[in-house]
């Protein structure tokens, strides 16, 4: 008798076991196309089909805490929950007024006080880790991993920096994408987020992450099979030195074995992948807006976006004038008068207006008070750069002392970093920032997540390879670039590109200059990019002598907006050309590029409002564009939404509207 009721509570314990380990969890797109199975066995895993076919094969996910708590490990499932969302919210500084959001939730609540949340949208999925721990934790490591079927090509952005070969994980987050299989992913390096994988059936997948709190960013490499990739995080700093461009950066020199300490009640960023079966589409996508916190800011009406006079580009080129040109009081006095007359918000005062360390020392040269009286006059704000390094040791006595003069932001520059100490660093400079209503740019190398969201008074990032890489790499094909980004870049939030080159040049052509700094492309793929590419806070980065000489292409530069009420991307292929439409005000503006291959393009006008005429002011690229880059054509036309047009763009060409 004994030994048959072990027998059966053996069996009992058995089949207890194995159905532990077979538990499968399914949730849909509300449209039906998206299918995401989430697997509960030794490992959680989760596999993504889209229609037929398959987008990531069965990949595991799971976080390792203190003690070696392994959540993912083992798990034993308690309950799920599943809910269908649909609602929107307002974004006052973004590509659209509103956001539809609009998913399929599943949540599954697990032994040892831990959740994870899967959201599966139309447009694609993603998940993360909640934790309800009663005590703070140590995250020692995270697993994300993302498998597939087959060999897929990949547009993939490494990281390349030289600033510390020892440690990858400094990164200036500037990089071209190299199209390459999953298999062939560079040796014993890294890539960043957002990256693209090309699919057959037209169908792209860009993979992200959003609501990056607390917590480091994410890299990945491949994984052992070359199948796939598997993650990376940089370990939390425990000793840094100064080091870097002019020792700007805070570079480090030993890290901790852990990622953060933080919170035990709390949820991980979202791990996310978007699924399109059009090109077109990935250039309008909401996926991080729909992902992160809204706004901590309450009043948000101090907040004023708009575009900016940039200095450092043009290297302060201005002539034809009775002053010596440089970082000086006189020619900033001429920024602002070019600012002023051509309605131009904002100013910038880049590096040099103080001591790079210690920006509450002043250049000599440089009468703040006065530039900021005089610009107040003449209704131009002053923006500072400052170095992320300077800016950290002193946030509070900074902001304070530049609030109350009347600055209106700061640039933060050489941040280079995305470990968690630093993420918690421009948490702290955004909320502060907020406090004394100034404006921020994270220029600095620094890559989106969703915190533009949370904190709506940033207005740009860079973290793209801009305009002012062009002075200094030759060899870089820009167009192609261009006509990447926005469909992966672009994804993650604004960039500053800072556009808006006077003097433009052929591929041929083109070289680089330090004083006198050209674009590769035609002047209408210049233009085009204030419509393509968003910034809330847009720089216009040549000097107020070449956007002079060139009054017609400045007035239509000054008149495109920086926020819009509704973006369309009207057509477009990764890497060869893209066009999107935006309106503000009712009024619309459209922007066309390609890369260095010429091409035909129509324009189908059936955004317009039905049985209304409409007058476009169109610059297109001349005749000779293909020799002279500085080549355009301007025309007014009359269009109503029956009108479909064909343009020639020449060879990195483009073509730029604006239809009211």
């Amino acid at each position: 008798m004994k030994k048959s009721l072990y027998l059966f509570c053996v069996i009992l314990c058995i089949n207890f076991s194995f159905a532990q380990k077979k538990q499968d969890f399914n949730v849909n797109s509300p449209n039906g196309k998206i299918q995401v199975t989430v697997s509960v066995n030794d490992k959680i895993t989760w596999t993504i089909s889209h229609e037929k076919d398959l987008i990531l094969n069965s990949s595991p996910m799971s976080m390792t805490l203190d003690e070696n708590e392994i959540l993912g490990k083992n798990a034993v499932v308690l309950n799920s929950k599943k809910e269908t969302i649909n609602t929107s919210f307002e974004t006052p500084f973004y590509k659209k007024k509103s956001v539809e959001n609009k998913y399929n939730e599943l949540i599954l609540n697990f032994k040892n006080d831990f959740s994870i949340e899967f959201r599966v949208f139309d447009d694609g999925a993603s998940y993360r880790f909640i934790t309800k721990k009663k005590k703070n934790i140590t995250v020692k490591s995270e697993e994300v991993v993302l498998n597939f079927d087959k060999d897929y090509n990949t547009l993939m952005p490494y990281v390349r920096d030289l600033r510390n070969p020892k440690d990858q994980f400094i990164s200036s987050f500037e990089s071209h994408y190299e199209n390459k299989k999953i298999s062939k992913f560079a040796k014993d390096t890294l890539a960043f987020l957002p990256f693209l994988i090309d699919y057959k059936n037209h169908k792209k997948a860009v993979f992200l992450e959003a609501n990056l709190e607390d917590y480091p960013g994410l890299f990945v490499t491949n994984n052992k099979n070359k199948t796939g990739f598997e993650s990376r995080f940089s370990k939390y700093p425990n000793q840094e030195s100064n080091g870097g461009f002019n020792y700007l950066n805070k570079l480090i020199t030993e890290r901790t074995d852990f990622l953060v300490k933080t919170k035990g009640t709390r949820t991980f960023p979202w791990r996310a992948i978007v699924i399109s079966e059009n090109d077109a589409a990935l250039a309008n996508n909401d996926m991080v807006q729909k992902l992160s916190e809204p706004s901590k800011i309450k009043d948000i009406s101090w907040i004023k976006p708009g575009k900016v006079a940039w200095d450092w580009w043009n290297d302060w080129n201005i002539y034809n004038v009775d002053f010596k040109a440089g970082i000086n009081t006189q020619t900033y006095k001429y920024y602002i008068d070019f600012a002023s007359k051509n309605k131009v918000e904002y100013i910038v005062l880049d590096e040099g207006w103080s001591v790079e360390t210690d920006i509450m020392k002043h250049n000599p040269n440089v009468d703040l008070e006065a530039l900021i009286a005089y610009a107040k006059e003449r209704n131009v704000g002053i923006i500072l750069w400052a170095s992320w390094m300077a800016l950290h040791d002193n946030i509070d006595g900074v902001f304070n002392n530049y609030a109350k003069l009347g600055i209106k932001g700061f640039k933060v520059d050489f941040i280079d970093r995305d470990d968690a100490k630093t993420v918690n660093s421009v948490y702290d400079i955004a909320q502060k920032a907020a406090n004394h209503k100034l404006l921020l740019d994270f220029h600095g190398m620094y890559k989106p997540t969703g915190i533009q969201r949370t904190f709506p008074n940033i207005l740009n990032f860079e973290g793209v390879k801009g305009l002012e890489n062009n002075k200094w790499t030759p060899n870089d094909d820009v167009p192609l670039y261009d006509c990447t980004i926005p469909f992966i870049r672009m994804m993650a939030g604004p960039m500053d590109y800072t556009p808006g080159a006077m003097r433009n040049a052929t591929k041929s052509e083109f070289k680089p200059s330090h004083s006198n700094p050209m674009s590769q492309g035609t002047r209408c793929h210049q233009l085009a990019l204030y419509t393509i590419f968003e910034a809330p806070l847009q720089m216009m980065a040549d000097s107020p002598t070449a956007y002079m000489k060139e009054q017609e292409s400045t007035d239509f530069i000054a008149k495109v907006p920086t926020v819009f009420d509704e973006t369309i991307a009207l057509d477009g292929e990764v890497g060869k050309y893209v066009s999107i439409a935006r309106k503000k005000d009712n009024i619309w503006y459209l922007g066309a590029i390609t890369n260095w291959d010429s091409r035909e393009i129509t324009i189908d006008f059936s955004f317009l409002e039905k049985g209304k005429k409409f007058q476009a002011e169109i610059f297109s690229d001349g005749l000779n564009a293909d020799k002279a880059a500085v080549d355009y054509k301007k025309e007014i036309i009359t269009v109503d939404s029956t009108t479909k047009l064909k343009y020639h763009l020449a060879n990195g060409g483009g073509l730029a509207m604006i239809i009211k």
